[in-house]
């Protein structure tokens, strides 16, 4: 089973500014989407503290975020990159399935990926995702450059919605209905 340790840690920033995106969407009837959180079983505590220090997944998480952005279904996965190369083992196959799947039913999945080292986020659709999966599937690179992403999609970060993915979210629509 995998642990969670202090890479649980990593991607917490990402995590919070999204929720804090997604609880404005919310304050401006934008959209409607969720943290879904990963159910754990609690192996170590830190009493004094009142903190779980180790603990095992209970089950494969699907993605971290699902909901509802003005009537179309939504669901992303946060990651975090420190280098200009994402390596694909940082997605699982189940969460591709779950992507695939969801997509299949009229939904709309992605990625938001924090490029770290850039400052940097982008919104990278699933038909993408899907590339660079497939790609290594049959023998090709086990990661994707930031230079193959598609620079429309960087998302902007501003004060008033921090990382405001929707305009990705209708500008990937948009060439669906091309």
């Amino acid at each position: 089973m995998p642990s969670w340790n202090s890479r649980g840690l990593r991607g917490s920033v990402l995590e919070e500014a999204i929720n804090m995106t997604n609880e404005r969407y919310r304050q401006e009837h934008l959209a409607l989407v969720q943290k879904i959180p990963t159910p754990i079983t609690p192996i170590e505590f830190d009493k004094e503290n009142r903190h779980i220090t180790l603990a095992y997944f209970e089950q494969k998480s699907t993605v971290d975020y699902i909901g509802n952005v003005q009537g179309i279904p939504v669901c992303f996965d946060a990651k975090e990159c420190a280098t200009d190369t994402f390596p694909l083992q940082n997605i699982h196959e189940h969460q591709i399935k779950f992507m695939e799947d969801f997509e299949g039913q009229d939904g709309v999945a992605f990625l938001i990926i924090y490029f770290s080292q850039r400052d940097e986020y982008y919104y990278v659709p699933f038909k993408d995702v899907k590339f660079f999966w497939d790609r290594a599937a049959s023998g090709g690179r086990k990661s994707f450059k930031i230079e193959e992403l598609d620079k429309r999609y960087i998302i902007k970060v501003t004060n008033q919605i921090f990382i405001h993915y929707l305009d990705a979210v209708n500008k990937d629509l948009s060439e669906r209905d091309d």
